[in-house]
């Protein structure tokens, strides 16, 4: 099977990824109807929700923060899928350099770094949001997604010098 063009690999992963994308489009909005509806919907009192290795009592204030932070976050992972499906769209097309690319590449490898921001800082902003709350809110830091994202940057830069030597080859008698 081929790596490129229509009926190829990168076909198959593209339709994929659109599942994927349109599955964090309906997430997102969930999510988003969800922290709306929580301002309106009686909480008990004395409910307890488990928070990674602890609990805390549940209040429509850290509900609501919770909601939305976890729409931030895939609305970032939705803006990345997003990119990686136009990427997707060009290999199909037999066009892998093409010079939008590099955009797509270097705002991939911003959403993840954001991704990553939001791993580290997610458990401080709800300890600041709960700060009754039972839970470690230790540093999560994953040196090999830092080094994803060092990648992706990387693999923009080579995308471009592919995009560059693609136009010289056009301007080329």
């Amino acid at each position: 099977m081929r790596a490129m063009g229509p009926g190829s690999v990168s076909s198959l992963l593209k339709i994929a990824m659109d599942v994927v994308w349109v599955v964090l489009l309906i997430g997102i909005a969930v999510l988003g109807l969800a922290a709306l509806a929580v301002l309106f919907v009686p909480i008990p009192e004395d409910l307890t929700v488990e928070i990674g290795s602890g609990s805390a009592t549940l209040t429509r204030w850290l509900a609501f923060v919770a909601l939305l932070m976890l729409a931030g976050y895939v609305a970032i992972l939705g803006l990345v899928i997003g990119r990686v499906r136009r990427i997707f769209a060009t290999l199909t097309a037999g066009d892998p350099f093409h010079p939008a690319n590099v955009t797509r590449l270097r705002q991939i490898g911003i959403g993840l770094a954001a991704l990553e921001a939001a791993n580290l800082l997610i458990p401080i902003l709800m300890l600041l949001v709960a700060p009754d709350a039972d839970f470690d809110a230790g540093i999560n830091f994953d040196l090999t997604a830092w080094f994803s994202v060092l990648v992706v940057f990387v693999m923009a830069e080579v995308f471009r010098e592919g995009a560059r030597l693609r136009h010289e080859a056009e301007l080329t008698i």
